[in-house]
């Protein structure tokens, strides 16, 4: 998993609640595994039309937010079913960050699994967020892990909380195979004494 400690990058704006997880990835991508080449799928019934050409009207169409990299969205992100593709969708577009008001749990828990930093933040700062990056090419949104700030186009600074232990992992794109192999010299050293102690094991 990539580390994530500071990004500078287009903010798009997606002013809607409630965004559920069959809308961030419909049960149409759900047929494979693999977590690349979602990026296509990804809010498909909002991006496309119904005969598959682009929706020029949906924001991450419009070409100031193609490569954003960054997400201003509405209150409960995430909610729904618990698709882990919706994560897996969002970071093969390139979104690294989410920031909203709340998170349904299960995709707010994925998503730092997968390197994406969900964040919340008051709804006031939120539609401080969503103003700047209503700005097109200009919504240029900068974060910091490391000091846990979020600063505008403007200079604007806002800051943010986040769990210890999760900000060390995405510090350090540790996943959970991640943490494991940290202590894989304990690991062996276990299983050796172990080897030692019960041969018949």
């Amino acid at each position: 998993m990539d580390k994530f400690t500071k990004l500078t990058g287009v903010a798009a704006p997606l002013p809607i609640i409630n965004v559920d997880t069959d809308m961030i990835i419909p049960k149409d991508y759900l047929k494979t595994i693999k977590r690349t080449g979602l990026g296509t799928g990804l809010f498909a019934e909002m991006r496309y039309n119904d005969d598959g050409t682009e929706n020029p009207d949906f924001v991450l169409n419009r070409p100031a937010y193609r490569k954003a990299q960054i997400l201003v969205a509405g209150d409960n992100f995430g909610c729904g079913s618990s698709r882990e593709h919706a994560p897996w969708a969002l970071l093969d577009f390139g979104i690294r960050c989410v920031i909203s008001t709340s998170f349904a749990d299960i995709f707010y828990n994925n998503c730092f699994k997968n390197g994406i930093l969900p964040i919340r933040v008051s709804q006031e700062d939120l539609d401080k967020l969503m103003d700047d990056a209503q700005r097109g090419a200009n919504a240029t949104i900068s974060i910091d892990l490391e000091e846990m700030t979020i600063k505008g186009p403007d200079g604007g600074t806002i800051t943010f909380e986040l769990d210890e232990f999760r900000r060390y992992c995405m510090l350090n794109g540790l996943d959970d195979i991640g943490l494991t192999m940290e202590k894989a010299k304990k690991i062996d050293n276990f299983e050796a004494s172990n080897a030692e102690k019960r041969p018949w094991a």
